[in-house]
């Protein structure tokens, strides 16, 4: 099968496409036929070995792991014995090791069944954008219905997940993004949409229960500004140029102020990967899908994403 693959680290250049031996699923296993796999910015943080905290996981000098890819859907190819959840043939999505590829196996706790009136693109986009939201508005940002949350970086992979599940949860949005996305932004439910090039948001009267930042481009201390004396400030993003020292920033003010600072990586839940497969079904989230690539595209994908002012989900197609 074909798949894309990094022996080393660097830029897009260092990702080959090459024939590897399919894998087969182990007794809890479900072998996918991969029809989508959406990017993440956490592919090019692997795929660069940045920041260099992250290589006493996957690698010093070089990737332990040579595939990329988390975010899959595609159509079950085979089973292992004991999985009882899905059968051959069933359209699924989900997390996996090595979406980048013609197939990939993964553990039938990390798949959901797909939405019938949901395109493989969308359901691929769902996954790591989708924990990150909701997890950070839900369990990290504590939101309830009636609060006032800004969401900045609003039409991104997760900012336009995050607006509509805030949305859901019974909020008033405010949502922060550049003036091509306004229209977008809009049509996802924001209460009020800021465009950035036009006007700061930090210099707002308005106070926020909660900020999910996703751009990671102003300081904890402008942040705290336009937040409430109780407030949450959760930065799901990292600072391009010091993402570590920007998590750090967090871990030192955190205990010292009133408002919330959380730091969390999302984690791969069946139940929630579930809840986000309902509100899809029920047609109260979808998924903007703003470019597709082929696999042998991916470097030139990934380099997209890498720019960051990519709208929605970038997905390659099989």
């Amino acid at each position: 099968m074909k798949a894309a693959v990094r022996h080393t680290y660097g830029s897009p250049d260092v990702i080959r496409i090459e024939e590897r031996p399919r894998r087969e699923p182990g007794p809890d296993g479900v072998l996918v036929r991969v029809r989508a796999a959406a990017l993440n910015p956490l592919d090019w943080h692997e795929m660069r070995g940045e920041p260099r905290v992250m290589r006493l996981r996957s690698g010093l000098r070089t990737p332990n792991e040579a595939r990329l890819g988390v975010d899959v859907a595609g159509v079950v190819e085979s089973v292992g014995e004991a999985v009882t959840r899905f059968a051959v043939g069933d359209e699924v999505f989900g997390s996996c090791r090595g979406a980048f590829a013609e197939y990939t196996v993964t553990s039938e706790t990390d798949l959901v069944a797909k939405p019938a009136m949901v395109t493989f693109e969308q359901a691929a986009g769902v996954p790591v954008a989708g924990f990150t939201a909701l997890q950070g508005l839900r369990d990290h940002g504590s939101l309830t219905a009636g609060q006032r949350v800004l969401v900045n970086g609003a039409a991104g992979g997760v900012g336009h997940l995050a607006v509509q599940l805030a949305k859901h949860f019974g909020a008033h949005v405010t949502a922060v993004c550049s003036t091509r996305n306004v229209e977008l932004v809009r049509s996802l439910g924001a209460d009020t949409v800021v465009d950035y090039t036009v006007e700061d948001f930090t210099e707002a009267t308005t106070q926020y229960d909660l900020i999910f930042d996703l751009a990671a481009n102003h300081s904890h201390r402008t942040l705290r500004r336009i937040a409430t004396p109780k407030g949450v400030i959760a930065v799901a993003g990292a600072s391009p140029r010091h993402p570590v020292l920007h998590m750090l920033a967090s871990m030192v003010i955190g205990p010292f102020v009133s408002q919330k600072l959380p730091i969390y990586i999302a984690s791969v839940r069946t139940s929630d990967l579930e809840y986000l497969a309902t509100l899809l079904e029920r047609g109260e989230l979808r998924v903007e899908v703003s470019r597709t690539f082929a696999l042998e595209e991916l470097p030139e994908a990934i380099a997209h994403l890498e720019e960051g002012h990519a709208r929605g989900k970038v997905v390659v197609t099989l």
